[in-house]
């Protein structure tokens, strides 16, 4: 299996917007992404219940879903995302696994959770990477494309 930030990422030869406005719309609420080996499916939500829009708090779901097409074994190692809200603001989250679990997708199989991120604004996108390991100990880097988060009241 070769690692996946040797291969292109068609998402990202199709368009490089400049500004966050132009990344809104054109990163796609949902998106799959991969090579023969690994896809990864994300749908996102914007949850109306939980944000309060006087206090500038918007809050999205997004939910995951990663299939092993390979011959291998894999094990989620650690994640990044990088968060931008529409006034440019970053938040970068790093860490180990994924919902507190680091899961093992054997041949065939597939890994599905939700997660969620609060922004000040009412759209923003997420982008980022997974890391995984092999049963040979070939830790490769699977990319996530930019996706976007959007409050639909919000649309024109």
């Amino acid at each position: 299996m070769k690692p996946y930030t040797e291969q292109k990422n068609p998402v990202e030869t199709v368009f490089q917007p400049n500004n966050v406005k132009d990344q809104i719309e054109t990163a796609m609420p949902a998106s799959q992404i991969y090579s023969p080996d690994m896809s990864v499916t994300v749908q996102t939500q914007f949850l109306e219940h939980e944000s309060n829009i006087e206090k500038k708090r918007f809050v999205f779901a997004y939910t995951i879903n990663i299939q092993n097409h390979s011959a291998k074994a894999v094990k989620l190692l650690t994640r990044y995302w990088k968060i931008t809200d529409m006034d440019n603001k970053v938040q970068e989250v790093e860490g180990e696994g994924v919902i507190g679990q680091q899961p093992r997708i054997e041949p065939g199989q597939e890994f599905e959770y939700t997660s969620g991120a609060v922004l000040e604004t009412s759209a923003g996108t997420m982008e980022g990477h997974y890391q995984f390991i092999t049963d040979d100990n070939d830790i490769f880097d699977a990319p996530i494309p930019i996706f976007s988060l959007i409050d639909p009241s919000q649309l024109h």
